[in-house]
């Protein structure tokens, strides 16, 4: 099992491709969503990929300050291959994915807006909700923040 991160720009086309698939078949059909999956973030953002072989099981992305959020990180797409879920790939992504925005990037301030469902699952990183319930798509989600003093 392969796991990186890399910029858009250093993301050859068949990767992001395939990235783009694995999103399109779970928020998308999976989850019975239809929404527009490509929405120009991407080109600006952080991708983190887990490959096994040639691939994509499971990926996210990092946007920069003033993309989503207007002073934070932000963590988003959050996703992994239905048949590779038994791996734990959320915990190994977000465990990689912090590493890298508190000590590669130097960030203090990161947030996300999660599947309400799966709030008790980012609270093991230290996110806690800001109160803030809506739903998007047709899905519950909770606005999360990266709360660096429960470390």
């Amino acid at each position: 099992m392969q796991l990186f991160i890399k910029h858009y720009s250093e993301v050859d086309k068949d990767t992001f491709h395939d990235l783009i698939a694995l999103r399109i078949s779970v928020f998308v059909i999976e989850q019975n969503c239809p929404y527009q999956e490509l929405d120009g973030l991407d080109k600006d953002a952080y991708h983190l990929i887990v490959k096994e072989g040639d691939e994509i099981i499971g990926t996210l992305r990092v946007l920069k300050p003033g993309t989503s959020y207007e002073n934070e990180y932000g963590i988003g797409r959050v996703v992994s291959h239905p048949d590779h879920r038994d791996k734990k790939l959320g915990h190994l992504m977000m465990t990689k994915c912090m590493d890298f925005l508190l000590k590669e990037l130097k960030v203090n301030n990161i947030r996300l807006s999660g599947q309400s469902h799966l709030t008790s699952f980012y609270k093991r990183y230290n996110f806690e909700s800001t109160g803030k319930e809506y739903l998007e798509d047709g899905i519950p989600h909770t606005d999360m923040i990266y709360k660096s003093e429960s470390l």
